[in-house]
């Protein structure tokens, strides 16, 4: 589809701000607070979060009534307190499933997992944490991750299938994603996936089966295959589709990398088939939680109580036809912020959208890099920590401490702050000097970044602020 004709079918604004005025009169069938009230603004400055009105969305095809904050399981906390997807620590299971309890004790039944998260292990944590709790209270989403040319193979792709059914511990999967088409290579690589292995057939059957209750497809990068598959739509009938979307995406996706596509058009020819929406990377990877200070200011002034991630997460949430809105939470702090946004929701008025627009546009003035940290990049054969140098880059460009000359009237500081911020942030022997170029890193990303050549950008810029110049 070329761009002329994608543009005749992005929403205009005149027509999203009617939807989200329909959003936020209330409720038919889509959304629906337990327990009843509207009042977001007294339940997100409450120090007690209610256990009774989260926010829930109905699956036209399935009628599952499901939570609009989905807890998505790919930045599991690990023993030492951080994230498992980084370094070689375990799962922290005592945290997961405390997490997992207070999640649906509080309303959250979404959880999103994949065999390629927490470096392979998040599956058997989820099936581990949820287990413990009745079937009927929670569905399990999970995905076909064969990225990896090795298991492309029907007997490999069905191997890995029937692997996550063990480690969840579920005879059936309630929602199953064809996890990141459109990645790689194109249409090229999605036909060897799915297509002439069978695997799209036989997840077809094992839908009709009842072993999958609904299927779909999480999308990046080639916009021709995310058209390819809704205008098989008819012949598939998927059950729900999982896209990139937040307000800086909304319309600044393809400015941010031209090989990227606007959330903009994704919702609208989701919405033109009344297929639902999962929404993943509200927050663009963190992005769009640590914003520069002007921006939060701006925030802050207009909702004091606010977090400066609601905003993304009511983004997200306020557009009908989305189903859940997925969030990757370490910390309980994280889950119960996001608590708070959805326990019930206050959708955006009109005048929020237009607000949020103006603010996206002043984000843009950052030449920040596309990095959301989703680490598909990792491990590097050479041992360069790829994520964490790209957003050190990224942080140190919101503050302002990465200066264009050594005139600037805060270069001292800002050579400094950047410099020990880097030595900190990464350690010597897992910075960009030592980047080789090889680019088996490049290939795997979801946002399409030309990888060596931003590592080799930032490592002459490290050497030009050591030198003073």
């Amino acid at each position: 589809m070329n761009d002329q004709n994608k543009n005749r079918n992005v929403l205009s604004r005149r027509e999203f701000l009617k939807t989200i005025g329909a959003a936020g009169m209330a409720a038919t069938g889509l959304t629906a607070c337990a327990g009843g009230g509207n009042d977001g603004a007294s339940a997100a400055s409450a120090a007690e979060i209610p256990a009774d009105r989260m926010t829930y969305r109905t699956n036209p095809t399935s009628s599952d009534k499901v939570s609009l904050l989905g807890f998505g399981m790919m930045r599991l906390p690990s023993v030492g307190g951080r994230s498992a997807r980084e370094g070689n620590e375990e799962i922290d299971q005592e945290m997961v499933n405390e997490l997992v309890d207070y999640a649906i004790a509080h309303g959250v039944n979404y959880f999103d997992t994949s065999p390629a998260y927490c470096r392979g292990k998040s599956e058997r944590a989820t099936g581990i944490a949820l287990s413990r709790h009745p079937r009927d209270k929670y569905f399990i989403a999970t995905k076909l991750s064969n990225f990896a040319p090795a298991t492309w193979s029907r007997e490999a792709s069905v191997a890995m299938y029937r692997n996550s059914l063990k480690e969840l511990q579920v005879d059936y999967i309630d929602y199953l994603l064809l996890h990141g088409v459109g990645m790689g290579g194109g249409m090229e690589e999605f036909e060897s996936r799915y297509v002439k292995n069978g695997i799209l057939d036989f997840l077809l059957e094992e839908r009709r089966a009842g072993r999958i209750r609904n299927l779909g497809f999480s999308y990046h990068g080639d916009v021709r295959v995310f058209d390819h598959l809704l205008a098989r739509h008819d012949e598939y009938k998927w059950d729900f589709v999982q896209i990139q979307l937040n307000y800086l995406d909304w319309k600044y996706a393809k400015r941010i990398n031209p090989r990227n596509t606007d959330a903009e058009y994704l919702y609208g020819e989701l919405r033109k088939r009344n297929i639902p929406a999962v929404i993943m990377e509200p927050l663009l990877g963190g992005r769009l939680s640590n914003v520069p200070g002007t921006i939060v200011a701006r925030l802050k002034q207009r909702e004091p109580e606010m977090s400066v991630a609601s905003w993304a997460f009511r983004f997200a949430g306020s557009l009908p036809g989305v189903q859940t809105v997925l969030s990757g939470m370490t910390r309980m702090e994280h889950l119960q912020d996001n608590l708070r946004t959805y326990a019930p929701l206050k959708p955006l008025t009109e005048d929020d959208f237009r607000f949020l627009q103006e603010t996206a546009a002043q984000m843009m003035r950052f030449d920040t890099i596309p990095c959301n940290d989703c680490k598909y990049c990792m491990p590097c054969p050479y041992g360069l920590d790829i994520p964490a140098i790209l957003l050190h880059y990224n942080k140190c460009l919101n503050e302002g401490n990465v200066p264009e000359s050594s005139q600037d009237a805060n270069f001292r500081k800002a050579r400094q702050a950047f410099l020990v911020g880097y030595d900190r942030s990464v350690p010597k022997l897992r910075q960009a000097n030592r980047c080789i170029g090889c680019n088996q890193c490049s290939v795997h990303c979801p946002q399409r970044i030309d990888i060596p050549k931003e590592l080799h950008r930032i490592d002459a810029y490290a050497e030009r602020l050591k030198q003073g110049i």
